[in-house]
C-alpha cells in the first residue's frame, strides 16, 4: 500500500493533456482556452465616446463653441472640426477628428447652435475611451487556459473572434463488474442487489463537464471483463471499473488490466474508505479501478479520478482543500488517512452518520469530506480539522 499524497502525486505526473478541437465561439463556454489569442485588430478600433455629450478641442474649453454637427454610433462619415468648434456626440461613437475631451450633456447650456461648457474638473481626454483601450492589435487578448465564461466569451467575440480551439473533455467508460448487480426497476432475485454506482459516477461526470460516457457491463468472468475492458481502452481516454478490485476470488480487475496491456501505477492505498482502488496507464490512457461500494467508489472518485480529468482539461481544482472547527469527536487509530462524510457550514463541520463504505444515505447530505491523516488518531470538538469541500 501507498499514502494518500503519494497515490495522488503518481496519477497527477501521469495525466496529459486532453484532446484539442477548435469550436464555434457559441460552443465554447465552460471549456478552457487551448491556446492563446492574438488580437488581429485594436478594439475599440478609434477613440470613442463614452457619454452622451460633446465632443470638442480641451484647449477650447473656455470659450463659446459652434456645434458643427453629431457623432452617433455607427456612423459612416467622419467629421473634422477646428478650434471653436464642437459636435453633439453619443455613447460609443467614434470621436471626430480634432476632438480630444467630451462634455457630459448634462454640464454644458446651449443657445443658437452655440456651446457653453460648464465643468470645472474637466481633464484633456475626459470621457474618452482611447483606440486600443481594451487591447491593441497584435497584443495578447487571452492566455492559453483561460476558461471560458460568459465573460470570457463577450470579450473575445468584441474582439471580432468566431472560432477557439479549447481542450475537449474526455471520453470515460464506466465498466460495472459483478454477478449480483440488477437494474433499478426489476425484482431483486436472492442475492441480488440494485446497480447505483453507473448512475452516481455519470452523475459526478456530468457536473466535471464530461458527456461522452459509456456505460459497459461484465459478468465475475476474468476473459470477459479483459474483452470489455479492452473494447473501452480502444475507444475512450479514462476508464473506470468499478467493483472486483480487491484481492477476493471473484476479484479479477487487476489480473484483467494486466491481461489488456495496463500499466500498474499502483493497487491498495493506505486510507478509508477506498483503500483497494487501482490506478494504471496504457499509453496516455489512464485506467481506474473503482472499490465498487458506493461510498468508497465516490470517495475515490472525487480525490483521486476528478482531479486527473480537471488537469487534462486544464480546469481549475473543484475539491477545495480548506480548515473547519469540528462540532463532534472522532477517533481512530494510526495507519490509514480517514475521508469522513461531513456537513460544512459557516466555518463549522460535523462529521455525519454510517460512514461505512456500503451507506449512501450519509453521503446523500454531505457537501465534504473530513481529512484525518494517517498518523492522526482523531480530533475533538473544537479542533481545527482539514476540509475537502465537494462541487456537489
Amino acid at each position: 500500500m501507498i499514502a494518500v499524497q503519494e497515490a495522488k502525486q503518481i496519477i497527477q505526473n501521469l495525466v496529459t493533456d486532453s484532446t484539442i478541437k477548435e469550436v464555434p465561439l457559441r460552443d465554447a463556454f465552460g471549456f478552457t482556452l487551448a491556446e492563446s489569442i492574438t488580437a488581429t485588430v485594436a478594439i475599440p478600433n478609434f477613440d470613442q465616446s463614452s457619454m452622451d455629450g460633446y465632443a470638442f478641442k480641451f484647449e477650447d474649453k473656455n470659450k463659446p463653441l459652434q456645434i458643427i454637427g453629431e457623432m452617433a454610433a455607427g456612423i459612416a462619415n467622419q467629421i473634422t472640426i477646428e478650434n471653436g468648434q464642437a459636435t453633439r456626440i453619443f455613447t460609443g461613437a467614434p470621436l471626430p477628428n480634432g476632438a480630444d475631451t467630451v462634455v457630459m450633456q448634462e454640464k454644458v447650456s446651449v443657445e443658437n447652435n452655440m456651446l457653453t461648457i460648464h465643468d470645472d474638473n474637466l481633464s484633456q481626454g475626459l470621457n474618452v475611451r482611447p483606440k486600443g483601450a481594451e487591447v491593441q492589435k497584435c497584443a495578447l487578448a487571452m492566455e492559453k487556459g483561460t476558461y471560458l465564461s460568459a465573460a470570457a466569451l463577450g470579450f473575445l467575440a468584441g474582439i471580432g473572434c468566431t472560432n477557439v480551439s479549447i481542450f475537449l473533455p474526455p471520453k470515460v467508460a464506466i465498466i460495472l463488474t459483478g454477478n449480483e448487480l440488477q437494474q433499478p426497476g426489476n425484482p431483486l432475485a436472492f442475492g441480488q442487489v440494485y446497480e447505483a454506482n453507473s448512475v452516481l459516477l455519470t452523475a459526478a461526470l456530468h457536473k466535471a463537464g464530461i458527456t461522452d460516457i459509456t456505460i459497459l457491463y461484465s459478468e465475475d468472468n476474468p476473459e470477459q471483463l479483459a474483452a470489455v475492458l479492452q473494447s473501452a481502452i480502444e475507444s475512450n481516454d479514462m476508464v473506470l471499473l468499478n467493483g472486483g478490485v480487491s484481492v477476493g476470488d471473484y476479484d479479477y480487475v487487476v489480473g484483467a488490466a494486466k491481461a489488456c496491456g495496463v500499466t500498474q501505477r499502483f493497487h491498495k492505498i493506505k486510507q478509508k474508505p477506498g483503500k483497494p482502488l487501482f490506478f494504471g496507464t496504457i499509453e496516455n490512457k489512464l485506467i481506474f479501478g473503482l472499490p465498487g461500494n458506493p461510498s468508497s467508489g465516490l470517495t475515490c472518485f472525487y480525490e483521486y479520478v476528478l482531479p486527473a480529468l480537471e488537469k487534462a482539461m486544464h480546469k481549475e481544482q473543484s475539491v477545495i482543500s480548506t480548515t473547519a472547527i469540528a462540532t463532534h469527536d472522532y477517533k481512530k487509530p494510526a495507519g490509514l488517512t480517514h475521508f469522513l462524510k461531513a456537513f460544512y457550514n459557516k466555518g463549522e463541520v460535523t462529521p455525519l452518520h454510517a460512514q461505512e463504505s456500503f451507506r449512501l444515505h450519509s453521503f446523500a447530505q454531505a457537501n465534504c469530506f473530513i481529512v484525518v491523516s494517517e498518523e492522526s488518531v482523531g480530533f475533538s470538538v473544537g479542533s481545527t480539522v482539514e476540509v475537502h469541500l465537494l462541487p456537489i
